[in-house]
């Protein structure tokens, strides 16, 4: 390999246009909602036959994932085409095919939002004038590698001649949420596509938008004024949750908290470090406010479990946090060399995907996090180079105790250091 050159990891791939959405395609929904029930009502026989295959699909569907992803050129003659890709995971060896599983040019249109089914009727893409609905195909069978995606010949009126900035689904799907760059947010019933509110703010772009997880909210950012929040039974606005000086608010999240009860993630940059700020779902009172990187944040979410936040900048890193203590779970530095467009977690919570404008999609599994004592220990060995005699004695002994004792070990090396350091005892 020449010097200097980044050498690709096989859990991340190059696809030759820049990447403006990605998300994770539910394989298993479209898996069983793709057999045939003449079929399975046959015999018994066959229920047996199919109830081992579906099984076996399952089994085989955990390790076995799809991503999608969309993004391109845009309009003229740059020679960077615009289309839509569907790439297999195979969790096992951490990687994503070589080929893709489904590729789709989209001519002059270039795919910049995405919103795909929960439940796997199909996929939703914006264009820069207008949204066109993908369906998913798998005839007779639960091979993701004979999967289709086709355009379908319902066309969304509702969404024509509109640049989409933000939509999404609900966690059933079964309500739809768009927000426009005219300041145009909708949303919808789905498939009906009957309104259910509407509201229209000039020159105020949508930023954001986010469903909780029982429905009954919606959250939605603008480029400027507070995180709205709406309840969807009455339509109406029931919490207006402002920014505080110097505060832009950029993303927002719902999520469940340990005792059930929902969060509200939002990340805001304040001067030039970026910031996650908890709002209550009761009172709508602000919890906590913690900075947790330096680098302005360009794509944030939550995993379906709770449990932790992903966080893009536009340097191409990667923070992982814990969402309880907001403590720093892992870091991934330059994921990406570009800016992070999207972070979406695995229906699992096992995996995160990730997509930057440098033309790449990165697979990220999530391991468990390492125990305190590995974690003071990875700081020391970091610090190591830079200690006295009597300090790296200490930390070579550790590697031979019992982890009950490590924390000891690592308060009395600290000791001696900072004796040292003042003078009160002579290099050892």
């Amino acid at each position: 390999m020449a010097r200097g050159r980044r050498e690709i990891e096989p859990c991340s791939k190059t696809y030759g246009f820049p990447i403006y959405c990605a998300g994770w395609v539910p394989f298993s929904h479209i898996a069983t909602s793709s057999a045939s029930p003449e079929n399975e009502n046959e015999n018994e026989g066959d229920d047996k036959g199919d109830s081992a295959s579906a099984t076996a699909a399952a089994s085989d569907a955990s390790d076995k994932l799809l991503v999608a992803i969309g993004g391109g050129g845009g309009e003229g003659r740059s020679g960077v085409p615009n289309a839509l890709v569907i790439s297999g995971f195979d969790f096992p060896s951490r990687s994503l095919s070589d080929e893709p599983v489904i590729r789709i040019g989209t001519e002059s249109d270039l795919p910049y939002r995405m919103a795909i089914h929960p439940t796997g009727d199909g996929i939703i893409c914006s264009f820069p004038n207008g949204s066109r609905w993908f369906k998913w195909d798998l005839p007779g069978s639960r091979d993701y590698k004979k999967l289709a995606l086709n355009p379908s010949e319902e066309s969304l009126t509702q969404l024509e001649n509109i640049s989409l900035q933000a939509l999404c689904f609900n966690k059933e799907g079964s309500v739809l949420a768009t927000g426009s760059e005219d300041g145009n947010l909708r949303v919808f019933k789905w498939p009906a596509m009957e309104s259910i509110l509407s509201e229209v703010v000039d020159d105020n772009s949508i930023k954001d938008l986010d469903f909780s997880f029982d429905g009954k909210y919606l959250a939605s950012l603008r480029n400027s004024g507070p995180c709205r929040v709406w309840d969807l039974n009455s339509s109406s606005v029931i919490a207006n949750l402002a920014r505080e000086s110097g505060e832009n608010f950029r993303f927002c999240r719902f999520s469940c908290s340990s005792d059930d009860n929902q969060v509200l993630f939002v990340i805001a940059m304040h001067d030039d470090q970026g910031k996650i700020i908890t709002w209550n779902t009761t009172t709508w009172k602000r919890i906590v406010s913690k900075r947790v990187v330096k680098d302005p944040i360009s794509a944030f979410n939550i995993s379906p479990d709770g449990k932790l936040l992903a966080i893009g900048t536009i340097e191409g890193g990667i923070v992982v946090l814990n969402s309880k203590n907001l403590q720093v779970h892992s870091v991934i530095k330059k994921a990406h060399l570009g800016l992070l467009t999207s972070l979406v977690f695995s229906q699992d919570s096992r995996a995160l995907l990730s997509s930057s404008f440098d033309s790449t999609a990165r697979v990220t599994a999530i391991e468990a996090k390492k125990s305190n004592g590995t974690f003071f220990i990875s700081i020391l060995y970091f610090r190591y180079f830079s200690m006295p005699g009597l300090f790296k004695t200490f930390f070579f002994l550790l590697a031979g105790l019992s982890m009950w004792l490590v924390f000891l070990v690592i308060i009395v090396a600290m000791l001696a250091y900072y004796l040292q350091s003042n003078g009160l005892i002579r290099n050892l």
